[in-house]
């Protein structure tokens, strides 16, 4: 979990939670080579777009585990100190998870 949310819109992160984000952002990553080899190998579509769904579907995760955290310490944080502007910002963040 994040530990404080500044003004100027840094977040810090626990080394912990840095952790956490890098291993999955490799594995994303390694997912990506995996699929660019698969290309270079002539593979079946169908696997292919198999793999595609995966690195989907780990974005996706992420992203959400960012989300939450951000809702626990940065939005949270900013409703203690009235700061209503932070409602826009996550219904925005909202708007985009859902096109």
């Amino acid at each position: 979990m994040n530990k404080e949310c500044h003004s100027e819109k840094k977040t810090v992160r626990s080394e912990s939670e840095k952790r956490i984000i890098n291993n999955r952002l490799n594995r994303i990553e390694g997912q990506i080579k995996g699929i660019k080899k698969m290309v270079a190998e002539d593979r079946y579509c169908n696997d292919i777009l198999i793999q595609l769904s995966a690195i989907e579907s780990s974005v996706k995760s992420l992203s959400m585990h960012i989300l939450e955290n951000h809702m626990y310490s940065c939005i949270t944080d900013s409703i203690e100190k009235r700061d209503t502007e932070v409602v826009d910002e996550l219904m925005s963040l909202f708007k985009r998870f859902n096109k």
